[in-house]
């Protein structure tokens, strides 16, 4: 060795520079344009260690995925790239490689420090990573080249594919139960009234009737739950303003609340209106609000905040990805609690609760998630422990007309008398495969006056009807039967000559999408399961007088 070169060691270790790099060869073909170009011009990270795991050189990917969040200058320790677990898991091999054992290092699952713009909110990127040795001429291993693949944008992906398989799982299941289990709901609602009503009964046979309504009253409530977060309710969506959504509902909110919260408003004007159930949209604020008003046991503040958002590319929040588009942004923000780092992934997952002990059923928020997305939203949350939760809803935005007008019918408005004029009786329709659910209707309609035709299937109601000389002034159908549903039927009956504007009440235990398309005229109305044998005659008489159906002499 030169006099020169025993200068330059002793140098370079006052310096603390380590010494194998000054004499580690050049890897082979380093000095190749062509190589070069690819290794510097590469889409995904490059780094090239030496024999002892320091970093050689790096390419314009990886530093851009690392920023400054970690050390690529030549000489500093490249395992330091990765964060704590993923060191620990995978940088033995990479030790073992460096010293020329066998090690296989394909497409390893890591994550990595990186820069603020690419890094979660734990500061570190998912990455799969490749080493492979370098050797020298002699075939000693000189260093490694580790190529680090952003998997990002592939862990969302699965992340929501994981989301949506279980949304449909659930929703596989809830449509399976709710049909037969709101159906036996019905006919013991049925039941319980038609005990109720009988004269002469004692208070405590009384008592128990009413017990059993409201017992099958919040069975039905939990299927509708089950039934929100898989998506599977029937909305009757309309033009809503939502600036007079949340103020008409403020109100109700305030007593829901108590006196230790208080409810502040910051509505944007000029308001924005969007297409929803008004009766889902109330659901998932006063759901929010009872969740906000849990978490702040000594009081604090609820803010509700209404707001407009154009997005010109997809926007990342959590496991939602909000594609490019116009969309009204209602706010729902708290004092309260906050929501810790380890659950707030799983506050949407059906029946998961921290709030067991108080009779949580941990369906809140999982139904608010359903209503948004099936509503066509989004849902995006941040909280941080003692500094409360912010809840933000992303509904497209609707600027026209709404074309669809779907009567809103009250469920307890008084019915029509019944004809007293030695008219015709009104003629009915019934059609229900469940035969305690059609007798229960039948003796309803009938002490309302209704000639009732009663069928356990379509194919027996359109043969009935080849029977019948006149015009039908209504029908009940079950969506959900055996052979022709009640959709099809519908469309059969209003087939037939003089029938084509006939009324008709759709009823299900499991909410279709075909109910959308069945819903848009006013002589169409729909009732879920369960209800009462009252409710459905109200609503029946209803939609004839709404619909102006003729009744036959």
């Amino acid at each position: 060795m030169s006099r020169l070169d025993r200068l330059a060691t002793w140098w370079l270790r006052r310096r603390r520079t380590p010494v194998a790099l000054l004499a580690a060869p050049t890897p082979p073909g380093a000095d190749d344009p062509t190589i070069a170009l690819l290794f510097d011009k590469a889409p995904f990270g490059c780094l090239v260690i030496d024999a002892n795991g320091h970093v050689q050189r790096a390419n314009a990917a990886m530093r851009e995925l690392i920023g400054s969040a970690a050390d690529l200058a030549v000489g500093a320790d490249a395992a330091k790239v990765f964060v704590d677990d993923a060191r620990s898991a995978l940088w033995p091999d990479v030790v073992q490689l460096l010293r020329g054992r066998p090690a296989v290092i394909r497409n390893t699952p890591a994550r990595i420090a990186a820069a603020p713009g690419n890094a979660s909110e734990s500061g570190a990127v998912a990455v799969c990573v490749t080493v492979d040795a370098i050797a020298g001429r002699d075939g000693a291993v000189q260093g490694a080249l580790l190529r680090i693949v952003d998997i990002t944008l592939q862990t969302q992906l699965e992340a929501q594919l994981a989301h949506s398989q279980k949304l449909q799982a659930v929703g596989q299941l809830a449509g399976g139960i709710a049909h037969d289990f709101n159906n036996l709901l019905t006919a013991v609602l049925g039941g319980a009234e038609s005990i109720a009503s009988r004269a002469g009964l004692d208070e405590e046979i009384l008592d128990d009737a009413n017990q059993i309504q409201s017992s099958a009253m919040r069975g039905a409530a939990l299927v509708r739950q089950l039934l929100a977060f898989g998506r599977q309710q029937t909305l009757q969506p309309r033009a809503l303003a939502i600036n007079h959504v949340i103020t008409d509902l403020s109100g109700l909110l305030r007593r829901l609340l108590g006196e230790k919260i208080r409810l502040t408003l910051d509505l944007e004007t000029p308001g924005r209106s969007v297409r929803a159930d008004p009766t889902q949209l109330d659901q998932v604020l006063i759901n929010l609000a009872v969740n906000a008003r849990d978490a702040m046991q000594e009081g604090g503040e609820l803010t509700l905040r209404s707001g407009h958002m154009t997005l010109y590319r997809p926007l990342t929040h959590g496991a939602e990805t909000i594609p490019p588009g116009r969309y009204v942004m209602i706010e729902v923000v708290d004092t309260g609690t906050g929501i810790p780092a380890d659950v707030l992934p799983r506050i949407f997952d059906p029946f998961f609760t921290t709030k067991r002990e108080r009779g949580g059923t941990g369906l809140g928020l999982s139904t608010v998630h359903g209503i948004v997305r099936q509503s066509d939203g989004f849902l995006a949350v941040e909280s941080e422990p003692g500094k409360g939760s912010r809840f933000r809803i992303y509904l497209p935005r609707w600027d026209e007309q709404d074309p669809v007008a779907i009567p809103t019918i009250p469920a307890e408005a008084a019915p029509p008398a019944p004809p007293e004029d030695g008219t015709r009786l009104r003629t009915l329709l019934l059609v229900e495969d469940e035969e305690p659910v059609r007798r229960l209707a039948e003796r309803s309609f009938a002490r309302r006056g209704w000639r009732v035709l009663a069928a356990e299937s379509g194919e027996a109601a359109l043969a009935l009807l080849d029977g019948e000389p006149g015009i039908i002034s209504a029908i009940v159908t079950d969506m959900v039967m055996p052979g022709i549903d009640g959709a099809a039927l519908l469309r059969a009956v209003r087939a037939r000559p003089g029938m084509a504007d006939v009324a008709a009440v759709l009823v299900s235990g499991y909410a279709e999408e075909v109910l959308r398309r069945e819903l848009e005229s006013a002589q169409t109305a729909f009732l879920p399961k369960p209800y009462r044998p009252q409710e459905l005659v109200t609503r029946v008489e209803q939609v004839v007088a709404a619909a102006r159906v003729h009744v036959p002499a």
